[in-house]
């Protein structure tokens, strides 16, 4: 038996076939302008994923989501006469390869040079129409020469406040350049996992231990690159305005930053000052204590010799908690008194100073007042260790004045006294200011951005050390690139693994390198960028590509960009960041990366829970695709609901599908007797009858609007409508057939291009222009009548919709089921609803 006849269609002849002459072809590349082959008349449409970080494990059924989703667009949107950007590359660096180079000896380079050719041959044969000549790899030399580029401009930058934007720090009139760069270098404290020999970010660190190994993460201070991301703060905020983004994943960016007004005020301890910021000085009067954060400088400073035990043991639990753990509601308060007090600068009040884990030395100024009455932590830990509670806010109407946070009126506060609270805190803060006590200020929930990790697999920083300094490579030393080890276990000491080549950290006599790698986070923070011309070694991307390919009438470049929740704050704020640097120094023509926004929804297991390893639950697309074909694959990924939807993969779903398309194959194609295929006899030049031709043209309106908006589940489901009509249709029009194909094509590739050679149409089925509808054909001429018999349905018939009652009436008598159901009967009276029903009463 021939394998056509052990599957319902013959896919698995089919899709290698036509992915190998879209390779051959290169169908899919996208010339830059200036090119062969360039179209300047075509407008042009950039569709991007979130590039995959290349793990051992390979593609599992939810990867693809998103790629098929932005494949669709990719090719609907040629079809409809676009230049079309649609590029792959690989978010290479990371700590997984180098965990495994750490037990195997395999250098990384190596592990993730295996882990791109499973991925790439993985999605190759899902059938996706990247630009395969635009790939890059942000391990390869060739690509990070021009990550580590871009540091070096932020490094050469700072931030003007007086023209809110990055300018070389040759313009900076001050005496330190170091204390403004947009790069620089600080003791801070950080997560420090010893078992992994490296700092990591907070998302990094799930209770208490490392995200990858599940190892302790103790705090410790530390010398690291920090990037000044704090001060285009107000522009992150403001510029999200212009772009198309879900509302909540800009309320996420937003509440990330975490912008908020209000004043710094100063407390004394004896010759010292506290400087604490707050949004409510108007509740000054209430703060019946003051709390620091355990690392706070000044806690070694004014601990009593009494309260050092406690604070030193509370210090080093601390040190173990992330800031996620420290900040959680729900978790119970602790603290630990210093023995010293401040001085309240409203009424020269002596109130404590206590420490406590819930106040982060990141945010603000790493001390707060606590005013138990109006404040949900500071009010629970103050009632645990029987601090003061004085209300100085009276609620509006009966509401319960401990625990009220919301506006009111001041009370308890003589400055202020019967004052609205939106005017006493304007009152209080003009109050301070007058007496050097205070200023008005706003802040920030966001940190400057950690940027450097104690690792291997990473991007060399382009600097070097001299006499306690650090000063920039020239550019024509790029790439720096990471020196061989024969092992790449971590030091232990915190020394990062490339302290250990000795030859490569030598510089010259007097200078040696930075052996701190750069985050993951860099060669994701501008590969968007690089796709538009990835083969140029003379710069990071020509400006005539940058321009074309992120231009437009938008703040943003992309036109189009597609990936998991996960990113929503992070990635999306530091490419941002970076975006913003290079706009302000006049290296990209837009200030935003990204116009449009979608987030896919994570596909569970069969089982209802999240794929994972330890559940078993993953599904490999290779082992759907072996038995479905990749277009059952593709089509069956959305038809699952909505893309931005959660839901659960479904086997039987995929067989439904693939019935689906086994049905459009055996529209047009037949078996012999010899079990081969071939065009059925059903396919003819005829012309289309007016059902056909309304529902063609209702099908290429529906698939275009759905496509348009993203819908492609619907989209889909009216494509099996379509099939359905025509499935006992006796002769097969090819007229319908023709512009079908094209509308299937961007769901199901392979066997849409299979039909269209098969059916001998012109030209290559991805060369065609996407079918029209007229509005006339999608008029409704017909309704259908229901007919009942004393209110009960007893037949139905299709009339015009200009039929006069009369006429419907009389249609509904002559029926032959109702002249045999009334041949004995006398007919009292007939009711006519037109365009709905005709109701015969005996």
């Amino acid at each position: 038996m021939s394998s056509e006849r052990r599957k319902p269609y013959p896919f698995d002849q089919i899709e290698p076939k036509w992915q190998a002459i879209w390779d051959e072809r290169q169908i899919f590349h996208a010339p830059n302008p200036g090119a062969k082959n360039f179209d300047a008349a075509k407008p042009k449409f950039y569709v991007l994923d979130m590039f995959p970080y290349p793990s051992g494990a390979g593609l599992h059924v939810g990867h693809p989501e998103g790629y098929t989703a932005t494949d669709i667009i990719a090719r609907y949107k040629r079809m409809r006469g676009f230049n079309v950007l649609h590029p792959m590359g690989w978010d290479a660096f990371g700590l997984p390869a180098e965990q495994y180079a750490i037990k195997s000896g395999q250098h990384p380079a190596v592990t993730t040079r295996e882990n791109v050719t499973k991925f790439k041959s993985q999605l190759k044969r899902i059938g996706f129409s990247y630009d395969w000549q635009r790939e890059i790899n942000t391990t390869d030399p060739r690509y990070f020469k021009w990550t580590q580029w871009i540091f070096l401009q932020i490094y050469n930058s700072w931030f003007n406040p007086k023209t809110n934007k990055a300018e070389p720090i040759k313009t900076y009139r001050g005496k330190n350049p170091d204390e403004v760069r947009l790069a620089y270098v600080a003791d801070v404290l950080v997560n420090w996992c010893p078992e992994l020999g490296t700092v990591l970010a907070n998302e990094e660190v799930v209770d208490g231990k490392s995200e990858v190994g599940g190892f302790p993460v103790v705090r410790r201070p530390m010398r690291q690159w920090m990037l000044r991301i704090t001060a285009y703060a107000e522009r992150l905020i403001d510029e999200l305005e212009g772009l198309d983004w879900p509302q909540g994943i800009k309320l996420l960016q937003r509440n990330w930053i975490g912008r908020s007004e209000g004043a710094e005020v100063d407390f004394k301890i004896d010759d010292k000052k506290i400087r604490i910021f707050t949004t409510r000085p108007d509740t000054l009067y209430g703060a019946t204590y003051m709390v620091l954060a355990p690392e706070h400088s000044l806690v070694d400073l004014i601990v009593t010799e009494e309260q050092w035990p406690s604070v030193r043991d509370y210090r080093e639990k601390t040190a173990r908690k992330s800031d996620l753990e420290r900040t959680e509601l729900a978790k119970e308060k602790t603290g630990v008194f210093t023995g010293a007090y401040a001085i309240n600068p409203v009424n020269d009040e002596k109130i404590p100073i206590w420490i406590a884990d819930y106040v982060l030395l990141g945010y603000g100024t790493g001390a707060i007042m606590a005013v138990p009455a109006h404040d949900e932590r500071d009010l629970e830990f103050a009632r645990k260790f029987n601090l003061p509670i004085r209300q100085v806010v009276q609620p509006p109407g009966d509401e319960e004045p401990i625990g009220f946070v919301g506006d009111g009126v001041a009370i308890n506060s003589p400055i202020i006294d019967g004052l609205p609270s939106r005017e006493a805190i304007r009152k209080i803060t003009a109050w301070l200011e007058e007496r050097r006590l205070g200023k008005r200020a706003i802040n920030y929930k966001l940190r400057d951005w950690l940027f450097s990790r104690q690792r291997y697999w990473g991007e060399p920083f382009p600097i070097v050390w001299e006499d306690g300094k650090h000063r920039a490579l020239d550019e024509s030393e790029l790439p720096v690139v990471p020196p061989p080890l024969e092992d790449y276990k971590p030091t232990g000491t915190g020394e990062p693994p490339l302290a250990k080549a000795k030859d490569w950290i030598r510089y010259s006599k007097k200078a040696v390198r930075e052996t701190n790698v750069m985050p993951q986070w860099a060669g994701s923070c501008w590969y968007y960028l690089r796709f538009c011309d990835s083969h140029n070694d003379k710069r990071f991307v020509s400006e005539k590509a940058e321009k074309y390919w992120m231009g437009g009438g938008k703040p943003g470049g992309v036109d189009l960009y597609v990936g998991g929740t996960e990113h929503a704050v992070l990635h999306l704020l530091y490419a941002r960041f970076w975006h913003k640097v290079l706009f302000d120094l006049g290296y990209v023509s837009k200030s935003e990366p990204f116009q449009r926004l979608v987030n896919q929804g994570i596909i569970l297991g069969e089982d209802n829970q999240k794929m994972s390893k330890s559940r078993g639950n993953i599904v490999n697309p290779d082992d759907v695709i072996e038995q479905y074909g990749a277009d059952a694959f593709r089509c069956y990924e959305m038809f699952m609901g909505p893309l931005e939807q959660m839901k659960p993969w479904s086997m039987r779903g995929v067989e439904g599908i693939a019935r689906f398309l086994a049905r459009v194959w055996r529209l047009m194609m037949s078996e012999n007797q010899a079990g081969q295929w071939e065009l059925s006899p059903a396919v003819q030049e005829v012309d289309l009858t007016n059902p056909q031709r309304k529902i063609l043209h209702a099908t290429t309106k529906k698939v275009t609007d759905d496509i348009e908006s993203l819908s492609f589940n619907t989209a889909i489901s009216q494509m099996m409508i379509f099939v359905n009509a025509f499935t006992t249709a006796q002769t097969i029009p090819i007229s319908a057939m023709q512009p079908f194909l094209v509308l299937l094509n961007p769901f199901a590739p392979h066997l849409s291009s299979e039909l269209w050679e098969k059916l001998k149409l012109p030209g290559q089925i991805t060369e065609q222009p996407w079918p029209g509808f007229d509005e006339r054909f999608l008029v409704e001429d017909e309704v259908e009548i229901v007919i009942q018999m004393n209110g009960k349905v007893r037949d139905r018939m299709k009339m015009s919709i200009q039929a006069s009652e009369e006429e419907i009436k009389n249609a509904a008598l002559a029926l032959p089921k109702i002249q045999e159901l009334t041949s004995d009967k006398q007919i009292r009276k007939v009711v006519v609803i037109p365009k709905k029903l005709v109701n015969i009463v005996l």
